[in-house]
């Protein structure tokens, strides 16, 4: 009979309960016993949330204090040097230390977006000759727990293959692929303890199997199972793909000697092709990923029982496991939690808890007939006839602007280089200006004051008032550090993206709607359930009063309409493009009443531009091209003196710059800290015209760069580009930092600024 499962579940506890445990940790306020506790109580709690929904296999070991890649390194002993590693157990203090730098100063490793996910991993670190030794026992702890409380467990392990492929080289110009055969006796290692510790299935997760592949990596690929199947014992080898299609992969995929195979066919329903064309495997079972783990939308189960049929004609119902696409942990817990969710909405969604369901009565319905799930049926049908016919979705005239806008939409009204000269009179700034990217620390007061705004604690007169307070006193601080282009410190912000979709049309909120983007930082990504339109101004107020304290520029600050749409849960009843348009015309708007109000530079933030790319290269161009004119539209509503700034973080650029340069900004803020010189080796090979800000120090570590470091770097960047073209800045927002860390740390780039500044005879004096 068919069975039911899911790849992974969310690990940060219904009330997020992972984020205060380890932030209290980190300051010294708990002690490991009591975040091993908590830690121990949300897996427990997660298990008995699958065992409740009526899942068959439940996954173990998808949990993680930080994340899963930082899990895996810990596991084949893959430190890196700097942090001095004995050679022993890999604790948490040693994990933590990697992921955030550590208390010597070492610098922490280089994280980056998990496939096109909003997720982060930290990327692994290898060189020549790399050695791998079992380091850590987290999984064999996690299945004697769970099978202690009578779980019925799967381990979860990220595959080999895909651990080398996200890793990168840090000496010498070779392939991360070279070191398999040195770590699949590690990883057999671990398949041999699982399988003697009672594991019945095993899941080893290869989503690299959905990129595009070589014949030597897909040879890579069948020469590591090879190796597992031989140690796997009496337990079931799954490979688990997730993302979309496997496409040339299947072949070998469809080969490998393991007992079961997943695929998405949510993001890749031309698997459903790949099987009808090449058949499936007699002796393996199908993990179908039917229920979309990615997104929020209730499950057309009436569409997902069809596909099911489809796919029965070539896997008998016997040998399926229906599943969600991917795991679970890219969303919210529980819709139940949900109170202040408009009514109308609700029945459109589903988070963790609900797909579970879903999972579950598709399994029965494979099992025992439709007729056993009529009741669920009918209400499912009824909500996505309730969701396609309710006028929430539509804004005719938003759609009647966009249709009518002229072709120069999306240009600005001179090229670059006439607009430079103009901005450049208009900010008679000096060269290497300093700036930073927004925001600064979110303190203790400024969320209790939000928090007490929300409760009504804090009248509204109070709490405007004491927004003033921390924006006159942020200004003031960065007038005195000697900072040449100023923020106001978004203390009224609650997130980049939130903040702009409350005062939008079209969006729905969420307050327990957490997911985790890295380590304990979490966010709550916005609903799109309708037309995107702008009622009123939405930063005007504030850009004017911070510019009012200073006579230095301040910038007005925007999310872009990419990243506003990839940071949110986007409606999927029509394409994402169309709805990035609209988020692009009510950015637009802000923008041009920002340059109304005399505010000369604006910022367009887009961190999450490349995240959207599709992973398969010929789906790429499509994406660029309206990611692109997406920005272009929102930008071009500023006239040529002002000056255009966006920021983009933490991705890999190399592979789209064309597209990043015909964004047309006058100035791209750019992370650089975290990727060595990898970024500057981009500029030496493809060469930039515009204004740049490579980030000069890593905002997401507690450490403060001293000036002989910032110097350094800012001599690095100038073997690669002129000085007239340099901006200093971090790499990212300040918003999660202490101000006992984010202060020392501007002081000493404004310092070291100056040094460059001064050194360069032929640049100008800083004063």
């Amino acid at each position: 009979m068919a069975l039911a499962t899911i790849p992974g579940y969310p690990r940060i506890g219904k009330r997020r309960e992972l984020k205060r445990a380890l932030e209290g940790y980190w300051s010294g306020k708990r002690t490991a016993a009591e975040l091993n506790e908590t830690a121990a109580t949300i897996r427990r709690a997660n298990w008995e949330a699958q065992i409740a929904a009526g899942l068959d296999i439940v996954p173990v070991n998808d949990f993680s204090l930080y994340d899963h890649v930082l899990d895996t390194c810990a596991l084949v002993g893959a430190v890196p040097s700097r942090f001095g590693w004995d050679g022993d157990v890999v604790g948490p203090d040693l994990l933590f230390a990697m992921a955030r730098g550590g208390a010597g100063g070492e610098a922490a490793m280089e994280l980056t977006k998990w496939f096109d996910t909003n997720y982060h991993y930290l990327v692994p670190e290898f060189s020549p000759g790399q050695t791998f030794r079992l380091a850590s026992d987290k999984p064999f702890a996690e299945l004697e727990e769970a099978a202690a409380l009578g779980v019925p467990a799967k381990p979860v392990l990220l595959g080999p293959v895909t651990f080398l492929l996200l890793g990168k080289m840090h000496e010498g110009n070779v392939d991360p692929l070279s070191l398999l055969d040195a770590l699949l006796p590690v990883y057999a290692e671990v398949v041999r303890r699982l399988a003697a510790g009672g594991a019945a299935w095993i899941q080893l997760d290869e989503p690299a199997l959905v990129l595009d592949l070589t014949p030597d990596q897909i040879a890579a690929v069948e020469r590591a199972y090879a190796a597992l199947a031989e140690a796997k014992g009496a337990a079931q080898l799954l490979v688990q793909t997730a993302y979309g299609r496997v496409s040339e992969a299947y072949p070998a995929l469809a080969a490998l000697p393991v007992d079961g195979v997943g695929l998405d066919f949510a993001r890749g329903p031309e698997n459903h092709d790949l099987i009808a064309r090449h058949g499936f495997p007699t002796d393996k079972r199908l993990v179908a990923g039917v229920v979309d783990g990615r997104n929020v939308w209730t499950n057309d189960l009436v569409a997902s029982l069809d596909l099911l049929t489809r796919l029965q004609q070539h896997v008998p119902g016997e040998r399926l496991l229906l599943s969600t696409s991917c795991s679970l942990l890219h969303v919210p817990y529980d819709i139940g939690l949900e109170e202040e969710l408009p009514e109308a909405i609700r029945p459109w969604l589903a988070f963790a808890e609900q797909k579970l369901a879903e999972v579950v009565t598709l399994t029965r319905a494979v099992n025992e007939g439709s007729a056993a799930v009529s009741t669920a049926l009918a209400a499912n049908r009824a909500a996505i006839a309730s969701a396609a016919s309710s006028p929430l979705r539509r804004n005719e005239a938003v759609r009647r602007r966009l249709a009518s806008l002229p072709d120069d939409a999306d240009r600005r009204a001179l090229p670059y280089a006439e607009r430079a000269a103009r901005q450049q009179q208009r900010l008679r700034l000096p060269t290497l200006p300093t700036t930073t990217i927004g925001s600064f620390p979110q303190t203790a007061e400024i969320r209790n004051a939000r928090k007490e705004a929300n409760t009504g604690a804090l009248s509204a007169a109070a709490y405007e008032a004491f927004l003033e307070g921390q924006i006159a006193d942020v200004i003031a601080r960065q007038e005195a550090l000697g900072l040449d282009v100023l923020v106001h410190g978004e203390p009224e912000r609650n997130d980049m993206v939130q903040y702009f979709g409350e005062q939008l049309d079209g969006f729905a909120f969420t307050r327990h709607g957490w997911v985790q983007s890295y380590g304990s930082r979490y966010v709550r990504p916005p609903i799109i359930y309708g037309d995107v339109a702008r009622p009123a101004p939405m930063t005007v107020r504030w850009a004017r009063f911070a510019q009012a304290q200073t006579g230095k520029p301040v910038k007005g600050m925007l999310t872009g309409p990419v990243t506003i749409l990839n940071w949110s849960f986007v409606r999927d009843d029509q394409p994402r493009e169309a709805t990035c348009r609209q988020i692009a015309l009510a950015i637009r708007d802000e923008v041009a009443d920002l340059d109304a109000a005399g505010i000369a530079v604006i910022q367009i933030d887009e961190p999450a531009l490349r995240e959207g790319l599709p992973l398969r290269h010929a789906d790429q161009a499509a994406y660029l091209r309206w990611a692109v004119a997406c920005f272009r539209l929102a930008a071009a509503g500023a006239r040529p003196e002002t000056q255009i700034q966006t920021h983009m973080c933490y991705s890999e650029f190399g592979e789209i710059f064309p597209d990043i340069d015909a964004l047309d900004a006058d100035v791209l803020l750019i992370e650089h800290a975290r990727s060595g010189e990898a970024l500057l080796e981009v500029f030496r090979t493809e060469g930039y015209a515009k204004g740049i800000g490579p980030g000069v120090y890593d905002v997401h570590s507690p450490r403060v760069p001293d000036v002989p470091e910032l110097t350094a770097r800012l001599r690095a960047i100038l073997t690669v580009l002129p000085a007239d073209q340099i901006w200093v800045n971090p790499d990212c927002g300040l918003k999660t930092r202490k101000p006992d860390e984010v202060w020392p740390a501007l002081e000493n780039m404004v310092a070291a600024s100056r040094v460059v500044r001064q050194a360069a005879r032929s640049l100008p004096s800083a004063d």
